[in-house]
């Protein structure tokens, strides 16, 4: 169980990797322009909290995310040049990027949430 926690989480680094190489595979200037809007139009849909099919519902409210997303990335990230592939790995490797948290955003996130259930709660209690 240990082992495929890890290999799970590394899948999930990896991932978390290739979002940020495809991020600079769309700033490149060798990069041709389809794989430029399909590259934006993953990390768009990867940092959005809109889903194709949404997280609440049981099971399927994850697939997009389990499965959709990776599948995304490879398809785009063959489609990147190899020499321009290289150089953006490279850059993300190099930069902290991946490695920060931002607590700011996720701070955000969670008041928007709070607020929204307590509209909700004042609805209901009304």
């Amino acid at each position: 169980m240990g082992k495929a926690m890890a290999d799970l989480k590394s899948k999930a680094a990896k991932v978390k990797q290739d979002i940020f190489v495809l991020l600079e595979a769309y700033k490149h200037p060798r990069t041709p322009i389809v794989v430029k809007i399909l590259s934006i139009m993953i990390v768009a849909y990867a940092f959005s909290p809109v889903d194709l099919i949404p997280d609440f519902i049981p099971v399927l409210g994850y697939l997009d995310d389990i499965i959709l997303i990776p599948i995304g990335i490879t398809l785009v990230l063959k489609l990147i040049p190899k020499d321009v592939l290289r150089e953006c790995r490279e850059l993300v490797e190099k930069s902290d990027k991946v490695k920060k948290k931002n607590w700011v955003a996720g701070t955000i996130i969670i008041l928007l949430w709070i607020l929204v259930l307590y509209w909700i709660a004042t609805l209901f209690i009304k």
